[in-house]
């Protein structure tokens, strides 16, 4: 099917663009970069605008990742086109991973879209909106999170062979950004009030090898961490295979560098590592976590697991919940396995049972309540430096060092006799501890 060529929007008339974001932290950042650029050429740019306007242009940026996160962008996709067909918008167009892996598909099968865009097609989505790309915006950008904190994308792509995912497929080849471009961004953040910058990729830790021929992640974090203003810089997605230990001599020497890790290590089971393509074993495994600890022992350790991949049998799955129950991470996740197509594990059987795989997550996720719980329970008495988020019923709500937003530790301080800024750091002694809550008072 030939694309459907989109008439561009007229100079004279430049409608509200409502910018739709689903997925991971990385789309966050993409769709970012499209409200600034919008935002640049003199647009007006709402993110998820609760109303709709019927000369609004919604531009959907789509997850493809696994089952559920296709299913939301698909259902987005219809409630958007029948608004449209309503006549109670003006255009939809859709772009990111779902349109970048199944386009034909959904050119074929939702037809009243306007225009289709992959992950790079920024210059030819701006182009159809009638904006032009504006290079002097390097490293400006929209934020949809609180201003305080940004998610901060440093590589496109993965060059990993991990049999399960789809991620090369969507997204490409590793490909890391300038040290000079990222330290400018840093900048531009940090003059506009960010505090904290959660450093993403596929694999943080291949940063470098395509640009400088090494893995060049310590010496970006000692770049970022000059910038003036940024007081926290956080790491998610380090991939364990090759991992590079001078990153934890860069946390140990600089404080404005939390001591946390999110490192996705799956599985335990050699079997399923060996199967998985993760490139590393268990007792590699086992090595490179005592070794970290060692190094930092202060850090938080976060991870993500699959249960039920191709071939997962009782004795695999014990073993994971036994090394689970040793290791104790301070954060876990614990997904199901997605068969994905034109992935490598899409030629094994899908063998699990989809409750069999749920079942198993829960067991995997009541053994780290337990563990969470207990580790909370040690920081009651405690002081910690806590970053305000924002304020919920008779609570601000903050977070440590040791957590990141959404997925960690939250931090409930009781607004009644307390005055505190979003954005801003208060000393925090715990009283009590839940499971991933903690609650605190303001120490002065």
């Amino acid at each position: 099917m030939k694309t459907k060529q989109v008439k561009p929007v007229a100079a004279s008339h430049k409608p509200r663009i409502n910018v739709v974001t689903l997925g991971c932290s990385k789309n966050i950042h993409d769709s970012e970069v499209l409200m600034g650029q919008l935002r640049g050429n003199d647009m007006l740019v709402v993110h998820e605008a609760a109303n709709v306007q019927a000369d609004d242009i919604v531009v959907i940026n789509t997850c493809g990742f696994i089952d559920n996160a296709k299913q939301e962008s698909i259902d987005t996709i219809l409630q958007y086109s029948a608004l449209k067909d309503q006549g109670k918008v003006d255009k939809v167009i859709v772009t990111g991973c779902l349109s970048e892996r199944y386009k034909p598909e959904l050119q074929a099968e939702i037809p009243g879209v306007d225009a289709y865009f992959g992950t790079n097609d920024l210059q030819d989505l701006l182009g159809t909106i009638g904006a032009d790309y504006k290079r002097e915006l390097l490293g400006e950008r929209m934020l949809t999170t609180p201003s305080h904190f940004a998610y901060f994308k440093i590589a496109e792509g993965c060059n990993r062979p991990c049999s399960f995912c789809a991620i090369p497929i969507m997204r490409g080849k590793h490909v890391s950004k300038p040290m000079e471009s990222l330290v400018k961004e840093a900048q531009y953040l940090a003059k506009n009030g960010t505090k904290e910058l959660i450093l993403i990729a596929q694999d943080l830790t291949y940063y470098g090898l395509d640009l400088y021929g090494k893995r060049n992640l310590a010496d970006l974090l000692r770049r970022l961490s000059d910038v003036e203003g940024i007081e926290w810089i956080r790491l998610q997605y380090a991939y364990p295979s090759g991992f590079p230990m001078e990153i934890l001599d860069a946390m140990h020497e600089r404080s404005n560098i939390c001591n946390y890790l999110d490192m996705p290590l799956q599985h335990i089971s050699d079997e399923m590592l060996k199967s998985m393509r993760r490139g590393i074993s268990k007792q590699k495994t086992i090595d490179l976590i005592k070794a970290i600890r060692d190094r930092v022992p202060d850090i938080a350790l976060r991870t993500t697991l699959i249960c039920g991949y191709p071939g997962e049998t009782e004795r695999d799955f014990e073993e994971l919940q036994q090394w689970v129950a040793e290791t104790r991470f301070d954060r876990l996740g614990c997904f199901t396995y997605s068969h994905e197509e034109k992935t490598h594990a899409f030629s094994l059987i899908d063998d699990i049972a989809e409750d069999v795989k749920a079942g198993r997550v829960e067991q995997i996720m009541a053994i780290q309540q337990e563990i969470s719980y207990d580790i909370n329970q040690t920081k009651v008495g405690r002081t910690y430096n806590v970053l305000i988020d924002k304020v919920e019923g008779q609570h601000f709500i903050g977070r440590t060092e040791y957590d990141s937003p959404e997925v960690d530790n939250e931090v409930l301080i009781p607004t009644s006799g307390n005055y505190l800024t979003l954005g801003r750091f208060a000393n925090v002694r715990i009283d009590r501890a839940e499971d991933f809550d903690l609650y605190g008072t303001i120490v002065k």
